[in-house]
């Protein structure tokens, strides 16, 4: 359904939301958006509001805000050519942000762009709803939950929250129990009323009881940001009510498989609770998650000859030694399926590649049908195979598809560039040797779509925001601080021992758990889905030393507010006050 939608997009600091209407194409995906009438201004009221999800989460903006200054993620200045961008994801990574990082500032002005837009269209409902329009109440309803939940997200980053029901009012800032109190409050005025079927690309139910079980876990951390978080019974009580509520709903499932979790039509995984509806094209829909970490020599989808990686974020090696630190002498790639999938099938006559490279290899590769080429996901190690470009800028074929051979390193400026195989090492760092192109090894959780129609953009893989994994998680955290260890491992295990898909590869049950473990395992089932600097946050070691990085200022747990936003608030006095530390 492709129409034109007058919205309301913030403007200058998007502080106070001064709005002006402007003419928007949105794509409305999930077939319970369509109708005409009244059905058609309930769609176009909520269309622009889901749709800004992806625009906020994407990788130049929350996504990398939460991941590059984690542990688990690293962005050098690849080559010396690529990805400096003004030093803002090294200065990320190293927690040596400044007000005017343009990875903050792009942040804050998508997520509070985003919550203008869940604005309008409570503004745009609430008339309907209230003259008995059933459609147009449940609709109110997600947008209420959507701005609750997008107001967490403003509130895990820079500590505060903007309550504000109206386009026309001045939002009111909030911080500490307020905060919480009135993301609380919203998500309680709507659990029992919202929708319990719409599907991960609505908010529903489930979603809700999800945010509540969040902003509980997290609510020693964001009542006191800089301190010893105080987990009390209470919150941890409620977190076990809420994730248990979730899993005896009986609406969701573990997949057997974890990477169909981030495969085209996962929309349909019943693990999933809440995610970015990217199926069809959606304007500002994006493959982001699956290309940014990818070699930018390697060709993902051959039927797409301009598909490829960019270089980015490789995980760090401290991340990496968590999960050899865990299976001692066994390869992880052995012992955990959420580690690795092997998809590029080489046969093993051609797999020793001693003596050969790129300029007498041309007989070294395996022939596959370019619509059927996948390549290996999760941590990606090494030597990696693909489709290779020839002279002529077009892929080598074969009979009947492509050959797939040793990936040639095309990118960058080191002296491995068109003599050399991409070849991940474990370094990566900021170093001349540690940022080249190939350093670090690389994260590959997203498949690349095979309904884009070039590779990189118009995915209809969903971007996963909520699963039944991390509700399981968070109750064993809750459990475990509550004291009951016995629960708690049986949550974990629960998880650790669904991937079924490749039993040979399914991690076997853990014996004991203590709080380091369950961060360990969180790290493993959830990693580079934007919950590590959280969760450093949460388990106390945000201000440890990792490679690049060594500050241990705890005020570095907040980032700090966008000096534009000071300065465009600054005509009221003391409305905007910086985070403590900058």
């Amino acid at each position: 359904m492709n129409k034109k939608i007058i919205t309301i997009i913030g403007l200058g600091a998007f502080l106070f939301f001064h709005m002006s209407c402007t003419d928007l194409e949105e794509i409305v995906l999930d077939e319970s958006l369509t109708g005409s009438g009244l059905a058609e201004t309930v769609s176009g009221a909520i269309a622009p509001a889901y749709g800004q999800v992806s625009w906020t989460w994407r990788h130049t903006n929350y996504y990398g805000l939460q991941l590059i200054p984690s542990d688990e993620a690293i962005l050098p200045y690849r080559g010396g050519t690529d990805w400096f961008d003004g030093g803002k994801f090294l200065d990320a990574h190293r927690h040596t942000i400044t007000p005017g990082n343009d990875l903050v500032g792009s942040s804050w002005n998508e997520l509070t762009k985003n919550i203008s837009r869940a604005i309008s269209a409570i503004e745009v409902l609430t008339p309907l709803a209230d003259n008995g329009d059933n459609e147009a109440a449940g609709a109110l309803y997600e947008m209420k939950a959507l701005r609750a939940y997008l107001n967490m997200l403003t509130l895990d980053s820079w500590g505060l929250v903007f309550a504000k029901d109206r386009s026309d009012e001045l939002s009111q800032v909030l911080r500490g129990d307020e905060a919480i109190a009135y993301i609380r409050d919203e998500l309680l005025s709507v659990v029992d009323l919202i929708n319990t079927d719409k599907g991960p690309g609505r908010l529903t139910q489930g979603a809700v009881w999800g945010f509540l079980a969040r902003l509980h876990l997290n609510a020693a951390v964001y009542r006191d940001p800089y301190g010893t978080p105080n987990f009390t019974q209470v919150d941890m009580d409620k977190v076990i009510e809420y994730t248990t509520n979730i899993i005896n709903s009986g609406q969701y499932q573990l997949s057997p498989e974890y990477f169909a979790l981030f495969n085209d039509e996962n929309n349909s995984n019943k693990e999933l609770i809440f995610a970015l509806d990217q199926r069809g094209v959606l304007n500002r829909e994006h493959s982001r998650w699956a290309y940014w970490s990818i070699a930018g020599s390697m060709f993902p989808r051959p039927e797409f000859p301009s598909a490829d990686g960019t270089d980015g974020p490789a995980i760090t090696s401290d991340f990496y030694q968590t999960w050899v630190d865990a299976y001692g002498d066994t390869d992880p790639a052995e012992a955990d399926a959420r580690f690795y999938q092997r998809n590029t099938l080489v046969p093993e006559q051609i797999q020793d590649l001693t003596g050969l490279s790129p300029l007498n290899d041309e007989e070294n590769y395996y022939c596959v049908v370019p619509e059927e080429f996948e390549m290996d996901r999760g941590i990606l190690r090494g030597i990696q195979w693909g489709p290779r470009k020839g002279s002529d800028g077009q892929f080598i074929t074969c009979d009947g598809g492509v050959r797939i051979y040793p990936v040639k390193q095309v990118k960058g400026n080191g002296p491995d560039k068109d003599v050399g195989y991409v070849n991940h090492v474990l370094q990566v760092d900021f170093t001349n040797e540690g940022r080249l192109h190939n350093t670090g090894y690389r994260a590959s959780k997203y498949q690349f779509s095979r309904t884009s129609p070039n590779g990189n953009n118009f995915s209809s893989v969903d971007l996963v925001l909520m699963r039944l994994a991390e509700i399981y998680l968070m109750r064993a955290e809750a459990r475990l601080r509550n004291g009951d260890t016995a629960g708690a491992l049986e949550d974990v295990n629960t998880v650790r021992t669904s991937r079924t898909a490749r039993p040979e590869q399914t991690p076997a049950a853990l014996s004991e758990i203590d709080l380091d473990i369950l961060f360990r395992e969180r790290g493993f089932e959830l990693y580079w889905e934007g919950f590590r600097r959280g969760d450093q946050i949460r388990f106390g070691k945000y201000e440890d030393t990792w490679t690049e990085k060594t500050d241990r200022d705890v005020n570095k747990r907040l980032f700090p507010i966008p000096q534009s936003a000071i300065d465009g608030a600054s005509n009221v006095e003391g409305f905007l006050v910086q985070n403590a530390g900058y």
